[in-house]
């Protein structure tokens, strides 16, 4: 399986999708679509945590002021659910293995992984 989960307003997102070869992927806008709960619990099982998902750069983690709360794995994961800005993007399933983020080192792995 070849997934792409991404934001079409971030420039970021759009920018790491015109470099990388997303032919053969199933493209999935977050906003206009959000991910499911069994989305997300796939996304746990290849990350292994719903914090590695959560994206703390968000301004509704600064204005909810969630630096300074302790989150547990659930709080992490109901935030993502209920709010599509929490999740790290973007996210790439290729096969069995999962690509968070936009750091030039997880963008580099995932391009090698599809060539």
């Amino acid at each position: 399986m070849k997934k792409v989960y991404f934001l079409q307003t971030c420039d970021t997102c759009r920018r790491i999708l015109k470099e990388v070869n997303i032919d053969g992927f199933e493209k999935q806008e977050i906003k206009a679509n959000n991910i499911t709960i069994e989305q997300l619990d796939e996304m746990y099982a290849l990350s292994g945590s719903y914090e590695a998902l959560f994206n703390k750069r968000a301004k509704l983690y600064k204005s909810m002021d969630l630096k300074n709360q302790t989150l547990s794995e659930s709080d992490y994961r109901q935030f993502l659910l209920d709010e599509y800005t929490f999740l790290k993007r973007p996210v790439f399933i290729v096969d069995e293995e999962i690509f968070i983020g936009n750091s030039k080192k997880v963008i580099e792995s995932l391009k090698e992984k599809i060539g």
